[in-house]
């Protein structure tokens, strides 16, 4: 019954509401790429605007005794919540909030209506509450974000202008941002800004009017109104930070966008927010060495600064500095563990650093930092990867075991699905297909319709000679997805190869290429088979589109036989030199040239 309305609301009703917090002059926008977008920073506020929130009055609360009568419709509504019968509750708790004036039974007849998703009933609540409470910041916040959701949101206006009239004037140019990115939910976008600027007319010679305008009229789709306005607050503060990255945000052109963020930091290089602004529009420019120069410069102000210290570590592996990035990044983690109050999540660290790891072909190294990652929404992947490892090094029998606990603790089907197939990946590329093909068959009898099980279970079986299961498993990919490309391909493929039921397998791959024209490795599969046909000419012109789509050594492979039987031998040799070189132990090529009794 305590619980605060804010707990309450994190439902969508009330997904539009802002808070009325104070922010200080460098509350900032962040420029992005040439489609540039807003992301607005919360910093303290300042001493000033503090004190004036304290002595800001109180609501004085109703002082009668709390009567039997009254405690009985509180708890009764209480009850009647509990059991599901919400609108009794709130019409009795609404009714003793009016008979008490008591401002809290409004705020919790809010709560009940907003818990029920009816945002009429708890704009009424709200309202009686903002009347009982009128100087409550939350009931304030509530009641604009209910009125936000609806269609007539004129009915701030006078509320609004009245706030910022009484308002200290300290913090008079924070409030004035903060309506308009409440404005800025409406859903009558036009509307929305005509109350702006009436609101924000008494004041013209603040920085803050001026920013909220551009911001304004930038939604609006009116970029030389809101070019104009940052230019107007860029004058009366030419150091505002705000102001620069507004009027950054606000200009179409990403490159002059950037220009005008560069000659700022050149005339006032302190400038913090706008440094790390101009170091993310590096990023997103993918001008990543320049991007890693300014988070360097940021570093020096403040040598453990989380954001900047993955900034770093994650540009340095961008740009192959593996060292570099290795340091930063474990110094992020240090400096993570040390705030155990940031909930940043080490994931993404831990992987990188487990890569740079496996780059050094440390695999002990990279699967300590793997065993770090706490469950979440990449453990699963972290799971299969570990296993990768741990075969990678020899030890295949302890990544079936890191992967088999991980399926017993699956939360769903998903993801038991997934770790099937990571098993199943790592005995394939161990090439230990029986038992792979064992692992597939039992994940099919519990998903039997699994069509990324069934693909893999028919691939495995192939290595096997077990082409009856392999045939009908495709088969049945087929029938359960009749637009599934690669169950065409695979079984035409796999005919044509055998050099069996070759019209037919044709016909399956032709069907595969008018689902996905484009596929370098179904053209391929088309080649393979019309050389199978005997038809050169065919083959080869398929093969040259699939090797020129992709120049894949298998692809090259196939290519090169087609150009020997032709009697190009030479430019058949120059290709299998080309796959040798990309591929020295691919077994196709040994195959083949085995056959072809070849030299190269």
């Amino acid at each position: 019954m305590k619980k605060p309305l804010a707990i309450v609301t994190l439902s969508v009703m009330l997904s539009a509401c802002a808070s009325l917090r104070q922010p200080s002059e460098t509350d900032t926008t962040t420029v992005a790429s040439s489609k540039k977008q807003t992301l607005v920073k919360a910093t303290p506020a300042r001493k000033g605007q503090a004190k004036a929130r304290a002595q800001q009055p109180e609501d004085a609360l109703p002082t009668p005794e709390l009567s039997d009568e009254v405690l009985f419709r509180i708890m009764s509504s209480e009850i009647a919540f509990q059991r599901g019968q919400w609108q009794a509750a709130y019409v009795t708790l609404l009714g003793a909030a009016q008979q008490t004036r008591d401002p809290r039974l409004a705020k919790r007849a809010a709560e009940m209506a907003l818990a029920a998703r009816h945002p009429n009933e708890a704009l009424a609540a709200v309202r009686l509450w903002t009347e009982l409470a009128p100087h409550s910041d939350e009931a304030l916040q509530n009641y604009l974000g209910l009125i936000m959701l609806g269609d007539n949101i004129s009915e701030i206006q006078p509320l609004m202008a009245q706030r910022l009239a009484e308002a200290d004037p300290q913090a008079r140019g924070p409030m004035i941002l903060q309506i308009q990115r409440l404005l800025m939910r409406a859903k009558d976008k036009s509307g929305a800004y005509a109350i702006l600027q009436d609101i924000v007319a008494p004041y013209p010679t603040l920085l803050e009017t001026h920013v909220a305008l551009a911001q304004g009229a930038y939604a609006n789709r009116d970029g030389d109104r809101a070019r104009d306005e940052a230019r107007q607050a860029l004058k009366i503060k030419p150091d505002s930070e705000l102001a620069i990255l507004t009027l950054a945000q606000v200009t179409p052109d990403g490159v002059e966008a950037m220009k005008l963020v560069s000659d700022f930091l050149k005339k006032y290089p302190d400038s913090r927010e706008v440094r790390v602004a101009y170091a993310r529009g590096l990023v997103e420019q993918k001008q990543f060495e320049q991007a890693r120069s300014q988070f360097q410069t940021l570093l020096k102000d403040d040598k453990d600064d989380l954001t900047t210290l993955y900034a770093l570590g994650i540009l340095n592996v961008q740009t192959n500095h593996l060292t570099e990035g290795e340091t930063y990044l474990k110094r992020y983690l240090e400096v993570l563990a040390a705030q155990p109050e940031d909930e940043r999540d080490p994931t993404q660290a831990l992987l990188l650093l487990s890569q740079i790891a496996e780059e050094r072909n440390d695999i002990p190294g990279a699967l300590k930092y793997l065993e770090q990652v706490e469950p979440g929404e990449s453990y699963n992947a972290v799971q299969i990867r570990r296993g990768q490892l741990m075969a990678k090094s020899g030890d295949i029998d302890g990544a079936r075991k890191v992967l088999q606990q991980a399926q017993s603790d699956a939360g769903n089907d998903r993801e038991l699905l997934q770790l099937i197939q990571g098993e199943a990946q790592i005995l394939r590329d161990s090439e230990r297909y029986q038992d792979a093909s064992d692992v597939l068959s039992a994940g099919l009898k519990r998903f039997p319709d699994s069509t990324d099980l069934l693909y893999d279970y028919a691939m495995v079986t192939d290595k096997t000679g077990n082409y009856q299961d392999m045939e009908t498993s495709l088969r049945k990919i087929i029938a359960l997805a009749p637009n599934n490309q690669h169950a065409y391909n695979a079984l035409g493929y796999s005919l044509a190869d055998r050099n069996i039921r070759l019209p037919e397998a044709v016909t399956l791959i032709k069907k595969a290429v008018e689902l996905a024209p484009e596929d370098p490795f179904i053209a391929d599969s088309l080649g393979w088979a019309e050389f199978r046909m005997g038809n050169l000419d065919e083959a080869e012109k398929e093969l040259r589109r699939a090797y020129g789509l992709r120049p894949d050594p298998e692809i090259g492979i196939h290519l090169g036989e087609i150009l020997w039987a032709r009697g190009k031998q030479d430019e058949a040799k120059k290709l299998w030199r080309e796959a040798q070189a990309k591929d020295p132990k691919n077994d196709v090529l040994k195959s083949t040239l085995d056959r072809l009794k070849v030299q190269l």
